[in-house]
């Protein structure tokens, strides 16, 4: 429409009523009616759905509709047809809404298919013919129009709103009225009126409601549109809708329909009236009928346009007549379904929280309908304000004249939630609302402020996640605040109720925002080709135009992430080719409608939203479907009709609610992939078998137990993914016939009794509790099994049967991982395919020499076992490209053998040295194989000497080199450089000397080398320099001094660590010391820990510093500077003097660190590496004393292991801005709250992750607001979105600690060498955080990542998967004691790789240097694979118990004899005690009997051993020997005997023991009233005695033992103890009472002065406490004096004293043995009885069985074969309550008879056999 028409049209429409010309001798004729605005100056709004309507628009093609345009030959202007038809039936099944009942002649239009109708026009055509319609039926002839009885009604605002009118009074009236037939209605004739029933030619649609029946006859009634809350609605259908019951004229005076059809007449009683509206002109939402989005006709089936007179104005209606009208309640008239729009409102829309929330809506509603006003307080204030980042704009008058305005509806109690509603323009209004208000009471007073300066319609949006919705009218705006606020991790206590009043867009943001916009506020789309068209993210309400003209050609369409509700059935129509749609992640509750019409659709994907159902979807219509994508919904059933659909094959239904698979799945037999993880299912049917073509299954987290014995019948699965479930057996699965991968970890396997299918190629079993294997073997002289890879790890195997393993001849891949082996077996030799094998952390002793035979062999991981050598056989694996033996007791490596002559091999690896190059080392001499393919080479943490350099010089091909952490103490010049001929003599180790020229550099590919933690004073300098790829060099922890300068000739130098060394030289002597100057390319430089090292201020003239060339003259270089280190990332100078002030600054790209090692007290270290991103992906924060308080402290640290684009910048801003948030949050919060500090760092923690998000936006380049881009329109695909961080904070008050974090940066604090952890590692995978994750309306994907986007459930950042992902922390408090010795802060680079209490154990040999521990852990993290970002930080806590006193660090080599690397590592142990000796005797309970019977037993032996030893070496105790599972260990004093027994029992209780020990009754868990834990796994009984033994050191093993009396004593007091049990002599009672007085209980002597040394035990048992129970005096064995004994408990475990005694004795029977009823001993004793009868050559019948009459002679020849008697006399007796022992001999007896009878039998067998073949031969 032009500028001066459209001027017109709004003059006109801004007359009174009374001056609106309704005369043809207008300019616009009837046209002219219109609508005036209230008093107020607002126009009131109404949705209206569901009408056929000519509307006018302007010339201009809007892309945000999806309407029909066509062009007009009206002047200039264009109009647009828009045809909508209601589909009521369609909402029927989406609603509890009943349809209204009217006498109406239409009121249910049924819809008829008209593809033909859609395609008259070329889908490339820029313009569109004209179509005429089919023809509508006439009026009848009774019915005319009289114009003078045309009125307006202006309907009043709800603030005026006449107080006799009411819902009740309307209905009352209403059905008072007479509906008079379509024969009796009559109207009136105007002679100035006339209508129009030329249909050809007709300028309009007439809606059918408008001829219904009313009181009102013959009159038209119009009414001014109000909204929907002015208007009270007679139905709940009206209400949904947002629509009301009047009728209303549109902007130029045109007619439209009513806005429902059937609906009731107007409030006012006047009868029903034709509205037409304009949908395209430029006024407000008040003045239109309908929502923006139902413009769903696509510009192909585009009416004819009307003819209009010579003056442009439509012709005049003429009268319709009376035979036209069909009878009232005729349906026979169906519109072309391209007419037809699917509404979407109602139940496409809820707040989007949860089930609840909805419920709370629907209830909510009701109130408000049956309530009175003064139910409840709403309270609404409208403000302006800007938002503080958007710069720029203009702040919106104050003195606007909306002012403060306030609706009352006065109640007690209301809690009014403050919101910000934005405007386009960056401004926003502030409103206070109650969670009942609705959408359309907020935009009523909206609308007033908009609409008086603005002639668009402005609707609600809520802008979250990347997309627009436009809301409904019931919806919630505060309790969709509230919910997502919960949901992003906030509570009721952080004041949400405010919280909205602030900016929240990172989270949601309510936008009140033009129609005309339609939510879509992006350019037109721009498509190379139209095939495959990806519009996700776009903000899109309506389908982009071109793509009509294009729709035959597209063939796959995702329209995710969009707002958009429904796709024209015209589209769907046009889309011929269509075979894929998506449409996930757009909080659709229905399928649409039009989906069901693309009938040649292959693939579906509506996952990601909220659909309950699918009942109404219309998929099965869809024939061709064969994929089915409906995961992350709300389902729990699935529709009947999905059993027809016999094209479907793939069907993804994981992240539902499903509590059972539905019976429908098992019916559809065409299925060849099943995905239902994630769900709740219990079982699986035995109707699942009907799947006879299934060929992929997926059930991942459930709670499925097993598999139906009818699950060996899916013949054609071929993948099984059953992973984290309740699995106990998958024996039956792994023998289908086409099954090829079976991944099983983490369930409760315990047995693994395979018979492995022809087809099986992989198998992952990891992580479950499997203590026995058993592979059959296969059938001679053929391959028994074709298995690739076999994952085994994480379990509790003891050993592994040779015979077993020598079947898989064809595994690639072995991982045996994280098991208690001692040794592989020699088969491993026969594995001649086996490219990858892991045998980590085991107990191996050795490895086989057979390994020489696996030439296919490429990575060898035996990291963290007991090896002792690197057998010479490895030297022939050709293939071998990796080899980690790191944490070994390796001690030597053999050269290769002197025998070898054959030529290198062929190589097999990427990275090969050049044809020249290999033709060159051949003539050296004689190499190994594994010369010329090793490149990466791990031993670290071994007891290596300078010795192991003759074998490494063979290896030419080395990249990587890591040997920290041995006995190292000087390189050999021979490792740099070899003459030729030394290689023919590998023993010489003596240094070579001679030219350069005539020596041949060993290592020329070296790139990585590992030095830390020897003996290293100096390296050799002479060669450095040809170290030329050299990037990485680690010598920390060495004995180093000084540095030679030819470190500054390795010009590729990017990593140096020098840290803790002794490094302290003069830097003006940089002729011969290095610099770092030297080396401009570094980005790592750590010199922390150097305490005497000092960077003075020196300037040197020389021209070759720096490499700077002569010719440019001298010139001055700082050396004290590292300004030269342009690349520099991390610069570590703790501990070290510095006197420059020219240090760096910390920056996003740059950490350093300056601070001195401790903190409060406290010492502390941190190391850290920068993994392989060019920026900084972790840091560290430390504060002392915090908020100048001296107690406290706080420890941090941020970031994640990968580095990602930007993240540097977020972890950055979260490192700097932490303490400042923590400091307010402190002062906020209540000092008397117990809670405060919680509150406070959760508080922060949110805080934080908001103030990032603004950040983000506002520092790294995000856009500017504007009207065509704002926040709430940003794609969830920007990078700065997909942001991350993990967190951990540690803040430390007097002796409180508490610990914060979120995501995968974890804590670990020691306590007396055990590992406890005080942090929560956030995985997707804990059922826990599923269920959260699950609620927000996210999902967890079968790797086990958040929307298969994040690893890990809490995160800073993460803007795309918010509120699923939030920052939220788990907290903890410790009261710190003298039991705990320092915590262990690291990110996942360090947990990946090690466990909790291997990282204590390695830090705690370095305990009393807190930065060394640190570092070695790294540097072991590195060698254990980490080549992720890794930070870790260690704090000793002990400092604040003890004062910190200067230890020196005296490194010597360990003399300990222990074969085991887990020992070794602890405290060495105490030497042998004499004198007066406390000893305990030890013995595990029923142990003989689990031996025999539990299969678990051996490893639970190897924990109960590994705890007691550990615990041995932490308290100070020394083993004596072991006699089976008994131990006899000796301790200096009783205190350290006791706290050793208290620590053992309370330990057992913790330990991961093997499913068959818990399930058996010796080591179930036991819990006392209280709901304590009393005893779990096994059972160990102590006995504690003192005294002088004799003391002798044993000649064989050469350990000190004990004998005498004393020692007697104290192994028959342990006898008297049961299990669990602590018995004590009188005399340790005494020293305990004596110097550690019960509660309440005076001493029994005198208080001894404690030795020093106890002080600490001491202090510990005291924390502990414990419990004495008297016994008396107790006879023992062999002895002549009794013993008065006692039993001491810890507290903890005090109500093991309630636990019934289990009498143990030579014949005791356990609960570990078999349990049989009596029944199964009667029916035992039976099949005895009649084995007895068959002996005799009869058949035993019991006495109820035998006949009463015998008639026929073969009855009585029967009877005499059979034996009737009464079972019972010939069955020994058993009592009702019979005890365990007398059924065993019960048992014993029975199977005593039964084996004579089958003796019996077999012996008259081969009699009988030998007679018969006797008679045979006879014959013969």
């Amino acid at each position: 429409m032009s500028q001066t028409a459209f001027s017109e049209d709004w003059r006109l429409s801004q007359r009174p009523p009374s001056t609106i010309s309704s005369s043809r001798g207008s300019e616009d004729g009837l046209q002219s009616v219109s609508s005036w605005p209230e008093a107020n100056g607002s126009t009131p709004t109404s949705s209206k759905r569901g009408f056929l309507s000519i509307a006018k628009a302007p010339k201009p093609i809007s892309k945000s509709r999806s309407s029909t345009h066509l062009l007009s030959s009206r002047g200039s202007e264009s109009n647009s047809i828009t045809e909508t038809v209601s589909s009521r039936e369609s909402f029927d099944g989406q609603t509890n809404m009943k349809p209204q009942k009217s006498g109406g002649i239409f009121q249910t239009l049924r819809k008829k298919a008209s593809r033909g109708f859609s395609r008259n026009t070329s889908p490339t055509s820029a313009s569109f013919d004209a179509i005429a319609p089919p023809p509508l039926p006439s009026l009848p002839s009774s019915v005319t129009l009289n114009n003078s009885n045309i009125n307006v009604l202006q309907m009043p605002s709800s603030s005026a709103a006449p107080a006799s009118y009411s819902k009740r009074s309307s209905r009352k009236q209403q059905k008072k009225q007479d509906l008079p037939t379509a024969s009796t209605s009559t109207i009136s004739p105007d002679p100035d009126f006339t209508l129009d029933t030329n249909l050809d030619e007709m300028d309009g649609i007439i809606t059918p409601s408008a001829v219904l029946p009313s009181t009102s006859v013959g009159r038209l009634s119009f009414s001014n549109s109000a909204t929907a809350t002015d208007s009270p609605s007679g139905s709940d259908w009206d209400l949904l809708h947002g629509q009301s019951s009047s009728f209303g004229t549109s902007e130029g005076g045109k007619l439209g329909v009513p806005s429902q059809i059937g609906g009731r007449a107007p409030p006012n009683g006047s009868g029903s009236g034709l509205v037409f509206t304009d949908p395209f002109s430029n006024v407000s939402s008040s003045k239109k009928r309908r929502s923006p989005t139902s413009h769903k006709v696509s510009p192909k089936s585009t009416p004819a346009a009307p003819s209009t007179t010579a003056h442009g104005s439509q012709k005049a209606l003429p009268q319709i007549p009376p035979a036209a009208l069909p009878p009232a309640g005729d349906q026979s008239w169906n519109p072309p379904e391209s007419w037809a729009v699917y509404d979407e409102a109602p139940a496409e829309y809820d707040d989007s929280s949860s089930d609840d929330s909805l419920k709370m809506d629907r209830n909510a509603r009701t109130r408000d309908r049956t309530s009175a006003p003064s139910a409840y307080t709403y309270s609404q204030t409208l403000s302006t304000a800007r938002t503080p980042q958007w710069k720029g704009k203009e702040r919106m008058d104050d003195s606007d004249p909306i002012g403060p305005k306030t609706r009352q509806f006065t109640g007690p109690g209301t809690v009014h939630y403050a919101l910000r509603i934005y405007r386009v323009d960056g401004h926003y209004h502030m409103v206070q609302l109650p969670l009942s208000a609705t959408v359309k009471e907020l935009t009523e007073t909206l609308h007033r402020k908009i609409e008086s300066s603005s002639r668009e319609t402005h609707r609600l949006y809520l802008c979250e996640r990347g997309r627009d919705r436009l809301l409904a009218p019931i919806e919630k705006p505060a309790l969709i605040v509230k919910r997502r606020l919960e949901q992003a991790g906030y509570e009721m206590a952080d004041g949400i109720e405010s919280l909205g009043a602030e900016e929240i867009g990172f989270l949601l943001r309510f936008v009140f925002k033009s129609v005309r916009l339609g939510g879509s506020q992006e350019e037109e789309p721009a498509f190379e080709h139209f095939e495959v068209v990806d519009l996700t993210g776009r903000s899109l309400q309506n389908i982009p135009i071109i793509l009509h003209q294009h729709a035959t050609s597209i063939i796959s369409l995702n329209l995710s992430k969009n707002p958009l509700l429904e796709i024209p059935l015209d589209f769907i129509q046009s889309c011929e080719n269509l075979k894929e749609i998506c449409l996930s992640n757009m909080a659709m509750k229905k399928v649409p409608h039009s989906v069901r019409n693309s009938v040649l659709l292959q693939k579906l994907d509506i996952s990601c939203n909220r659909i309950v159902d699918l009942d109404d979807a219309g998929i099965g219509e869809l024939e061709r479907l064969s994929t089915l994508k409906v995961h992350n919904n709300r389902m729990d059933k699935l529709p009947w009709y999905f059993a027809r659909m016999q094209s479907l094959r793939s069907l993804i239904i994981s992240n539902n609610k499903f509590d059972h698979l539905p019976a429908v799945v098992c019916e559809m037999s065409g299925l060849t992939e099943l995905d239902i993880s994630f769900n709740s299912l219990h079982e699986l049917p035995e109707e699942l078998a009907q799947l006879r073509n299934l060929q992929r299954l997926i059930i991942v987290g459930n709670q499925i137990a097993r598999f139906p014995p009818e699950c060996s019948r899916l013949l054609r699965l071929q993948e099984l993914d059953c992973r984290r479930n309740l699995i106990v057996d998958v024996s039956l699965i792994c023998q289908l016939p086409s099954l090829e991968v079976l991944r099983a970890d983490h369930n409760i396997v315990h047995s693994l009794d395979l018979s492995l299918g022809p087809s099986l190629k992989v198998l992952d079993v990891s992580h479950n509790d499997i203590t026995r294997l058993a592979l059959p073997a296969g059938l001679p002289g053929t391959l028994p099994y074709n298995l690739k890879s076999l994952d085994i790890s994480h379990a509790k195997l003891s050993s592994l049967d040779d015979f077993a393993l020598g079947q898989l001849t064809s595994l690639n891949i072995l991982k045996l991982d994280y098991n208690t082996f001692r040794s592989i077996p020699a088969t491993l030799g026969l594995l001649t395919e086996l490219q990858y094998f892991s045998c980590s952390n085991n107990s191996l002793d050795a490895l086989p020499n057979e390994i020489g035979q696996l030439q296919k062999l490429h990575t060898i991981n035996v990291q963290h076992n007991n090896l002792k050598e690197i057998p010479a056989s490895l030297w022939f694996c050709r293939s071998l490209v990796s080899f980690n033996a790191s944490s070994n007791l390796i001690s030597t490596w053999s050269e290769p053998p002197p025998n070898w002559n054959e030529p290198p091999p062929p190589y097999h690896i990427s990275e090969v040295p050049s044809a020249k190059q290999s033709s060159r080392d051949r003539t050296e001499g004689p190499a190994a194989p594994l010369s010329f393919s090793l490149q990466k080479l791990y031993l670290a943490d071994n007891q290596l000497e300078e010795e192991v350099f003759a074998a490494l010089r063979h290896l030419k091909e080395l990249r990587i080199l890591n040997l920290s952490f041995n006995e190292i103490s000087e390189i050999p010049h021979s490792y740099y450089v070899t003459k030729p001929e030394a290689i023919a003599d590998t023993k010489s180790e003596k240094k070579l000397e001679g030219k350069a020229d005539a020596k041949t550099e060993t290592t020329p590919h070296l790139q990585e080398l590992y030095l830390s933690g020897n003996k290293l004073s100096s390296i050799p300098s002479e060669y450095l320099h040809g170290l030329t790829k050299l990037k990485i060099l680690f010598l920390n922890g060495n004995r180093f001094q000084t540095l030679p300068a030819e470190l500054g000739k390795i010009p590729s130098l990017e990593v140096l660590d020098v840290g803790s060394n002794l490094l302290r030289y003069n830097i003006s002597n940089w002729d011969f010391d290095w610099n770092w100057n030297f080396n401009k390319n570094l980005k790592y430089l750590n010199l922390s820990g150097n305490k005497r090292l000092e960077i003075k201020l020196y300037k040197a003239h020389d021209r070759s510093i720096g490499g700077h060339d002569r010719q440019h003259g001298p010139e001055t270089v700082n050396l004290a500077e590292f300004s030269n280190l342009k690349d520099l990332r991390v610069l570590g100078l703790m501990d070290v003097t510095t006197h420059t002030t020219n240090i760096p600054d910390d920056s996003e790209d740059r950490r350093v660190r300056t601070s001195f090692a401790e903190i409060n007290g406290m010492a502390y270290g941190i190391a850290d590496t920068l993994g392989k991103g060019d920026h900084l992906s972790m840091f560290d924060l430390v504060i002392p004393q915090f908020r100048k308080k001296s107690t406290e402290c706080l420890f941090g640290m941020f970031g994640r292991a990968v580095s990602f684009a930007s993240n540097h910048r977020a972890t950055k801003y979260l490192q700097e801005q932490f303490a400042v948030a923590f400091s307010d949050a402190l002062a906020k919060v209540e000092k008397e709250d117990s809670q405060g500090v919680h509150h406070a760092l959760r508080r922060s923690f949110l805080q934080l992750n908001r103030t990032l998000y603004s950040y983000l936006n506002t520092g790294m380049g995000a856009r500017k607001s504007s009207h065509a881009s704002l926040a709430m329109n940003r794609s969830t695909d920007n990078p700065i979105y997909k942001i991350g961080a993990s967190g951990i904070v540690l803040y430390i008050v007097g002796k409180v600690m508490y610990v914060a974090n979120a995501g995968d940066v974890l804590a670990v604090v020691s306590r007396q060498g055990s590992a406890e952890l005080i942090s929560k590692h956030h995985d997707p995978f804990d059922r826990a955080e599923t269920a959260r994750i699950r609620s927000a309306e996210g999902w967890v994907s079968p790797k086990g990542m958040v929307n298969d986007e994040m690893e890990v459930s809490r995160s800073f950042g993460m803007y795309n998967l918010l509120p699923t992902v939030n920052a939220r922390p788990e907290i903890h408090q410790i009261d710190l004691t003298e039991r705990d010795e320092f915590v262990i802060i690291g990110n996942q680079g360090l947990w990946e790789h090690v466990s909790y209490q291997t990282a204590v154990d390695i830090a705690s040999s370095n305990r009393h240097d807190p930065m060394i521990a640190a570092q070695k852990l790294r540097d072991l993290t590195m060698s254990y694979g980490a080549d992720d970002s890794t930070m870790i930080m260690v704090i000793s806590v002990s400092d604040l118990f003890t004062p910190r006193t200067a230890v020196p660090v005296i490194r010597t080599k360990r003399k300990d004899e222990v074969a085991d690397k887990n020992l070794i590592r602890l405290r060495p142990e105490v030497p042998p005690p004499t004198g007066q000796v406390a000893l305990v005797f030890t013995d595990i309970r029923n142990s003989t009997h689990l031996w025999e019977v539990n299969p678990g037993m051996p490893t639970a032996m190897r924990l109960h051993n590994a705890l007691l030893r550990r615990l041995l070496r932490n308290i100070g105790g020394y083993e004596v020997k072991t006699e089976g599972d008994a131990f006899m260990v000796s301790f200096p004093s009783v205190l350290t005997a006791i706290l050793w027994c208290f620590s053992v029992q309370t330990q057992l209780l913790v330990q991961d023991w093997p499913l068959e020990i818990l399930e058996s009754v010796d080591g179930k868990e036991v819990y006392g009233p209280d709901g304590s834990l009393l005893a779990r796994g096994l059972s160990v009984r102590m006995g504690v005695h003192v005294g002088y033994p004799n003391c002798e050191v044993d000649p064989i093993t050469h350990r000190m033992d004990y004998f005498g009396p004393m020692v007697n004593r104290a192994s028959r007091i342990s006898s008297v103890a049961n299990g669990g049990q602590i018995m004590c002599s009188a005399d340790v009672i005494k020293e305990i009472q004596g110097r550690i007085p019960m509660d309440d209980t005076p001493p029994l002597g005198d208080l001894d002065v404690i030795d020093p040394a106890l002080a600490p035990v001491v202090d510990e048992i005291r924390l502990i406490k414990y419990v004495v129970i008297p016994v008396g005096e107790r006879k023992m064995k062999g002895l002549e004096v009794p013993e008065v004994v006692s039993l001491i408990y810890p507290k903890e475990l005090a109500g093991r004293k309630g636990m019934e005694a289990i009498v143990e004795g030579e014949g005791s029977v356990t609960g570990s043995q078999p349990r049989f009823s009596v029944e199964q001993i009667k029916e035992l004793g039976l099949l005895c009885i009649r084995l007895e009868t068959l002996t005799t050559q009869r058949i035993f019948r019991p006495i109820s069985q035998r006949k009463s009459v015998i008639n026929l002679e073969e009855d009585e020849e029967e009877e005499a074969r059979i034996f009737y008697a009464d079972p019972t006399l010939l069955l020994p007796p058993i009592p009702e309550n019979p005890t365990a022992a007398h059924l065993m001999l019960v048992l014993d007896m029975l199977a005593l008879r039964i084996e004579n009878a089958l003796s019996s039998l077999a012996i008259r067998e081969v009699d009988e056999l030998r007679v018969a073949y006797a008679k045979f031969f006879e014959g013969l």
